[in-house]
């Protein structure tokens, strides 16, 4: 499984090297032969990049018939309501609100300030009762954050 996947990121990093805004999320075999790619950019991806790589990751894992078993190649992009699991995603949603649930299960929410390769900074709005809402900066260390991910608001 695993030369599978590095063959895989080795052939996206080929067909996206002229494109900085892009990034790999992740690539997994699933146990159900299901091949999934997950794109993502600095301004999002659209179907077109996600067909170009599906048709270039394809092509050549046909060529070089890495894949013994029939599979289905899925190649999209995380969606909104995915966990970030690279530093890109961080740094792609600076400015909008995110949830971030840390190891002992407690959750913070605020503003994305800045990030950095050994921590974020979120703008946490604390309401205590009979006062007004304050704004605290806090800064959350990488080895604390189980997971986060962009909070929805309509």
């Amino acid at each position: 499984m695993q030369h599978i996947e590095k063959r895989v990121i080795e052939l996206i990093a080929e067909k996206i090297a002229d494109r900085e805004d892009l990034f790999i999320v992740s690539v997994k075999m699933r146990p159900n032969k299901i091949l999934e790619i997950l794109l993502d950019g600095d301004n999002g991806v659209n179907i077109d990049d996600c067909a170009q790589v599906s048709r270039h990751v394809g092509f050549h894992l046909e060529e070089e018939n890495v894949i013994d078993d029939a599979y289905r190649l899925e190649v999209s992009s995380p969606g909104i309501d995915a966990n970030f699991v690279n530093i890109r995603q961080y740094q792609k949603n600076l400015g909008r609100t995110v949830q971030v649930k840390l190891n002992d299960n407690t959750k913070v929410e605020g503003t994305l300030l800045a990030v950095d390769e050994m921590k974020i900074n979120v703008l946490q709005k604390i309401k205590e009762k009979g006062k007004k809402a304050q704004e605290v900066e806090k800064e959350l260390p990488f080895d604390q954050i189980k997971a986060t991910k962009v909070v929805i608001s309509f």
